[in-house]
């Protein structure tokens, strides 16, 4: 097998994922009032598309709308299904000045949304209106994230296929900007009365899950994870594939240096291994019936 994935260095491209960021706040919370409720918040994620990120159809009274980062041609693609179009260009550009079009946009295309114009999951946020910090755009390295986002996709899609319990779609949460899949062992989870509401949510059941992140904080390259909350004794000294994986105390969960997968013989098969050894251990530890959710 070919290895087509291109490296990815954050210090790299650290203020282009910044940027990137923000705008993909700005679009998912457009989704998040719009769209009817799903259970762990699955209706605000976004998705691979042939072109980049989508929303998929946004319901809008009797109309359906979407929006689309198109990163071949650069630009945020909004659609409506009265045949009206819009775009927004993706050059440098400031957060305010993005979220201002963007909703005008919208607005031309005769979509009227109130939004919370302010960034969540980052620390020290910045309104949107008022977001003339980050300002860059950097093409090469928003097609090659891209690109690693195609690659997850499909191998998630395809670790995903082999499990017939509860199973969340492969999505992309613009909050924390990274892309996941998640298992539920069908039990309900402890309460947690010190998270927050939307923690709640997310974590109302027993899950083991896996991902992509570019990268951030304290890990400043991008990885794999996977995690299994609540944690069940004896899941972070479970052995892990490939070789390496290891577990980030400081993370609490499993990690998998991209590097690694990337420079691997057969990219797909090591993060396969990595997606499915981590799940074992956590559904071995955790007591899960796999006979009944396995396929």
């Amino acid at each position: 097998m070919s290895n087509d994935l291109d490296p990815l260095p954050l210090p790299e491209w650290k203020p282009t994922c910044d940027t990137l960021h923000m705008w993909t706040q700005v679009v998912g919370k457009v989704r998040l009032a719009l769209a009817p409720r799903v259970n762990h918040w699955w209706e605000t994620a976004l998705y691979v598309s042939p072109r980049g990120l989508t929303t998929s159809a946004i319901p809008y009274r009797d109309r359906v709308f979407d929006c689309e980062f198109d990163f071949i041609d650069h630009q945020l693609l909004i659609r409506v299904s009265d045949g009206r179009v819009a775009r927004v260009p993706l050059v440098p550009r400031s957060v305010a000045d993005f979220y201002a079009e963007t909703m005008a946009k919208l607005h031309e295309c005769g979509v009227d949304v109130q939004i919370w114009p302010v960034p969540v999951e980052i620390d020290n946020p910045i309104p949107f209106a008022d977001d003339h910090e980050h300002a860059s755009y950097d093409t090469d390295a928003v097609e090659r994230f891209w690109r690693i986002l195609i690659f997850t996709d499909r191998v998630l899609n395809r670790f995903r296929s082999s499990f017939i319990g509860k199973c969340s779609p492969v999505h992309f949460f613009w909050g924390s900007f990274d892309m996941a899949v998640t298992r539920f062992s069908g039990r309900r989870a402890p309460e947690n009365p010190t998270a927050d509401p939307i923690t709640r949510e997310a974590y109302s059941h027993e899950v083991s899950s896996c991902g992509w992140w570019p990268g951030g904080g304290a890990y400043a390259a991008p990885a794999f994870y996977a995690y299994a909350a609540p944690q069940p004794a004896g899941f972070k000294d479970a052995p892990v594939e490939p070789a390496a994986a290891f577990y980030s105390d400081a993370f609490s969960e499993f990690v998998l240096p991209y590097d690694a997968v990337r420079e691997s013989p057969d990219p797909e098969d090591a993060l396969l291994r990595f997606c499915q050894s981590t799940y074992v251990a956590a559904a071995e530890a955790g007591g899960w019936d796999r006979k009944a959710l396995e396929r």
